[in-house]
């Protein structure tokens, strides 16, 4: 049931008085514009969802830097374990040749 001001206005006025209706709705109206600012002050704008896109652009692109940062660790260090690996097993069979 939706009541209007005016609707709202003459049913205090037949209860309350002219003066005090008039007070009272034009406290109401004051608390739900309070309330519709503080409600729209929480939503979203576009500018809002935009920004956020760029953040998550942004972040794929450190993600895939990082990921390709890390493959090439993981390959350098087993390239060095390999490389140590052949050269303990040279020294070993040098030493056992001597």
């Amino acid at each position: 049931m939706v009541v209007t001001e005016t609707q709202l206005f003459q049913i205090l006025k037949n209860k309350l008085g002219e003066k005090e209706a008039q007070t009272l709705v034009t406290f109401v109206q004051e608390e739900v514009k309070a309330e519709l600012n503080r409600e729209t002050d929480v939503l979203a704008t576009k500018q809002d969802v935009f920004g956020v896109k760029e953040d998550i652009y942004i972040l794929k692109e450190d993600l895939a830097n990082v990921k390709s940062d890390l493959l090439r660790t993981v390959y350098m260090v087993g390239l060095v374990q390999f490389l140590a690996i052949v050269a303990s097993v040279l020294m070993i069979v040098n030493f056992m040749l001597k």
